[in-house]
């Protein structure tokens, strides 16, 4: 009830009545009041004015189940939001939850992530009240040999993202990492189970850097924090309800054709190292280009000296000639 509660002062500009919250909710007065004084106590300020009622008056950048259901405006991305504040992975949590048969949209979020995990086998850890880290938890009725491009359709919810909460200037630099100004904010790792011809699940795992304000020396070069960017902090929640509300709509329009043809130009638009000298470190062979953009299908062109090549993420790492863009 304390995510009612919350969602119903936020709808209202000014005060709400105890006896409506009462009448909305089917409860009594003192169970209005013990939630009210609950929220107060996990930080929420609320004002209580005799004759008046209850008014929200700020809202404290938290992570809770509470928190995120109060503001959802998803139609299904997050109809099942399951939270802890400490969590070895939530991709590790969301395959758990898959397996116990959590539906489709299932929104796996942590405060705390200890053991979190990148591409080819990296570990990433965010501090408590440092970033944000979260799963998205889905069951396509798609070709899994489709199930890839889906990566791509979450980092363009992400940029997007960012940029509306934010108002900085977001790229991408191929074919998930979140860029500003240089340097990686964000990153995802798609994970998926799998039959030959069925998908059992497929794991979104997003990572981003919100309120840290400082990296060791190794990443310095590379790696920035929203706060770092904008020398404040934001509401992470709202950050998060951003996001679902992008992934859900681009989602939507790759189910329409199961490609990405349908956002193809707006992705190359956010491609940091489109245009640029790349080199594509395969295990096969390695080699140099320009990156010219992406296919339908998520491939990165590049043009070589001698042809033009489709190169597909996988285990494949893509660097700048002179940097990590």
């Amino acid at each position: 009830m304390k995510a009612e509660i919350l969602a119903a002062l936020r709808e209202s500009d000014g005060y709400v009545s105890g006896q409506s919250l009462c009448e909305k909710f089917g409860v009594s007065r003192t169970a209005i009041w013990k939630a009210v004084n609950q929220l107060k106590q996990s930080g929420y300020e609320i004002e209580a004015v005799q004759n008046r009622g209850y008014h929200i008056v700020s809202t404290p950048d938290i992570l809770s189940e509470n928190e995120l259901r109060s503001i959802r405006k998803t139609e299904w991305l997050g109809n099942v939001i399951y939270y802890e504040p400490v969590m070895d992975s939530t991709n590790t949590k969301a395959m758990q939850l898959a397996e116990q048969g959590a539906p489709h949209g299932t929104l796996v979020v942590t405060d705390h992530q200890m053991c979190g995990r990148g591409r080819r086998g990296r570990s990433w850890e965010n501090p408590e009240g440092s970033s944000i880290a979260m799963t998205f938890l889905l069951r396509p009725n798609i070709n899994p040999n489709n199930a890839s491009m889906l990566t791509i359709v979450a980092a363009m919810a992400v940029a997007r993202g960012i940029e509306d909460e934010t108002g900085l200037k977001v790229g991408i630099k191929w074919p998930n990492d979140i860029i500003i100004n240089g340097k990686k904010v964000s990153g995802i790792l798609t994970e998926m189970s799998a039959q030959i011809d069925y998908i059992n699940h497929v794991i979104i795992g997003i990572g981003i850097n919100v309120h840290v304000d400082a990296f060791p020396e190794e990443l310095q070069d590379m790696a920035t924090s929203l706060f770092i960017e904008m020398g404040k902090k934001i509401n992470r929640a709202a950050l998060i309800e951003r996001i679902c509300e992008y992934f859900e709509a681009y989602f939507d329009l790759f189910l329409r054709t199961e490609d990405l043809s349908a956002i193809t130009k707006q992705y190359n638009s956010y491609m940091v190292n489109r245009n640029q000298s790349v080199r594509v470190l395969d295990p096969k062979e390695s080699f140099e280009g320009k990156a010219r953009g992406i296919t339908a299908r998520g491939e990165l062109l590049v043009d070589t000296w001698e042809s033009r090549r489709l190169v597909s993420s996988g285990e494949v790492s893509v660097r700048g000639m002179y940097g990590y863009i």
